[in-house]
């Protein structure tokens, strides 16, 4: 049974007042008398409540964090940085992923109002106007990373420029010699998946180089399952791209390997590139270039602006949102075009 702030004060022979202040530095109660409650206390195995701890300070000191799904491995990259930005403020975390279900997600919210959440970090999901309007009414202030819903309010917000990096992408491509590339994309990538798209399509435009229809490829998953599927349109075609920039790395992996079981070489019949640059990316073969979404730093600055917003910090008492740019990865996963690649 846990030991009481009243089972101290039996032990000690003082009210449970006396013991209640002097854990917690009260000016009335004598250093001598602290000293010995804290190591009466420690004997004891005392721990102190959080729950009782929250009722006075009306916090709970602990952050919900949504993601979509706990297992992909570029939110693990995200999820230390809070974790490790949060760990020295005494804050928990209460994680949960939604799975793209929009009753999951509702229901989340749900449980993290009622256990009281101090606020929420979003992590690459799509949130829209009825979650925005459900934290609103428990009062949740929130932070979102990578939202992936296209239109949103004013609000604390961390990117990455995806636009950017896709340009940069493109322009490594375009420098190697290829004009036949293909985007594969991700169907539910919302907005992420849209400003990807566009850093393609401004470097063909900028290149002079026709956008062809059927080198834009999607899938329904974010997978290397989802990247297996989505590459079979490009490889039916009669005119193979000579490269394909994929969503992520997650897809590109799987691309990779349904060219190989084709018959194909990567790169030397069709260089294939990724982007958020996982761990992962660095130990397939051929080896990814990708772009280096820096994730870590996602995670860190999204914690420290929410421990800003809960501390009421003048500087960001008007919504915030903050851009971030990672940079190009080179490996063995792209070369110089084989024109005389065609599909059979």
């Amino acid at each position: 049974m846990a030991i009481t702030i009243k089972d101290i004060a039996k032990v000690a022979g003082v009210s449970h007042t006396t013991v209640s202040r002097a854990l917690n530095g009260h000016p009335a109660i004598s250093t001598e008398t602290v000293e010995r409650i804290k190591l009466l206390a420690e004997e004891l195995g005392y721990v102190p409540s959080a729950a009782a701890r929250g009722l006075k300070t009306n916090r709970s000191h602990v952050l919900g964090v949504i993601v979509h799904r706990i297992e992909d491995p570029f939110l693990a990259e995200v999820l230390k940085g809070i974790e490790d930005t949060l760990h020295v403020s005494e804050y928990s975390l209460f994680l949960a992923a939604t799975r793209r279900d929009p009753k999951r997600e509702q229901r989340v919210i749900q449980v993290m109002g009622e256990r009281r959440v101090d606020g929420v970090i979003i992590s690459s999901t799509q949130i829209n106007f009825d979650r925005i309007r459900q934290l609103n009414r428990f009062g949740i202030p929130f932070v979102l990373i990578n939202n992936q819903a296209m239109d949103e309010p004013d609000t604390y917000s961390i990117y990455h420029d995806d636009a950017y990096g896709s340009s940069q992408i493109m322009q490594h491509l375009l420098d190697l010699g290829h004009e036949r590339i293909a985007y594969l994309g991700y169907s539910l990538g919302g907005r992420t998946n849209a400003k990807r798209l566009e850093g393609y399509e401004i470097a063909l435009r900028q290149s002079g180089l026709r956008q062809r229809s059927e080198y834009i490829a999607s899938a329904t998953i974010g997978t290397p399952a989802g990247g297996a599927q989505g590459i079979q349109a490009l490889l039916g075609l009669k005119e193979l791209p000579t490269a394909v920039m994929c969503y992520n790395d997650m897809m590109a992996i799987g691309a990779i390997q349904a060219i190989q079981r084709a018959g194909l070489h990567v790169p030397k019949d069709i260089s294939i590139t990724g982007f958020d640059n996982i761990d992962l990316s660095a130990y397939i073969t051929p080896a990814l270039t990708t772009f280096h979404q820096p994730k870590y730093e996602l995670g860190t600055k999204a914690a420290a602006m929410m421990l800003r917003v809960l501390n009421d910090d003048t500087e960001i008492s008007e919504p915030d949102v903050q851009v971030l740019r990672g940079e190009l990865t080179l490996r063995e996963s792209t070369a110089p075009p084989n024109l005389g690649c065609v599909h059979k």
